[in-house]
């Protein structure tokens, strides 16, 4: 755990939820064993959202839908979310799951390995949340750069790995020893670059916000 369990109890106790939708699909999604925002994340990208009013959003990692559906409902109106997923079994789900909510079009989803559709997006976006393998974080960087607006808000969760980043090496398995590396090189990256400036934040699996100067 990054935060003691009681302390994210109690924030979590504030929480006025989402909509019935988002929270019976919350509830379906943890049903299926399919990860999805923490309920601390869930809070945070509402700030955002409203604190932001981003226009364009760009989402790496659709899974089910969840926090797709949640930026298209909690931005302001007339925002559009593009959110890219490449497991197979999970984009027809997905799609059911935004018509369930009548989203179709307020949320586009593209197929297939996000290290390929990014390249080939030409857009400029206004917030980019990035979900997706922590592994890959690195190298969709130079293209989340390019396609980030000046101004723009790049949110990336999971980045503290429930804690295991800050451990030598040695003292995580060997099968998440590559994960731990290119997620200290991509934090590291984020607070070094000359076009961001990043602030790293312990909530749900750790957040950082980087905004593009």
């Amino acid at each position: 755990m990054i935060a003691d369990e009681r302390m994210v109890a109690f924030i979590n106790s504030f929480d006025k939820g989402n909509t019935p939708f988002l929270d019976k699909l919350e509830s379906e999604a943890l049903a299926a064993e399919v990860p999805i925002i923490r309920r601390e994340t869930q809070s945070l990208m509402k700030f955002l959202l409203a604190m932001c009013r981003p226009m364009q959003i760009l989402e790496v990692g659709t899974a089910v839908g969840f926090s797709a559906l949640l930026m298209s409902e909690y931005g302001p109106e007339g925002c559009h979310v593009t959110t890219i997923e490449k497991y197979e079994k999970r984009i027809p789900v997905a799609r059911e799951n935004f018509a369930r909510a009548g989203r179709e079009r307020q949320i586009t989803l593209l197929p297939g390995d996000a290290a390929e559709v990014l390249k080939e997006l030409d857009g400029v976006y206004d917030l980019i949340f990035m979900d997706a393998a922590k592994g890959q974080y690195i190298n969709f960087l130079p293209d989340i750069l390019r396609l980030l607006t000046k101004g723009g808000l790049l949110v990336s969760d999971n980045v503290l790995q429930d804690g295991d980043v800050v451990e030598s090496r040695f003292a995580v398995t060997r099968r998440n020893r590559t994960i731990h590396a290119r997620m200290r090189e991509y934090l590291y990256e984020l607070t070094h670059h000359p076009l961001l400036e990043t602030c790293i934040l312990p909530v749900g699996d750790g957040v950082t916000l980087s905004v593009k100067r």
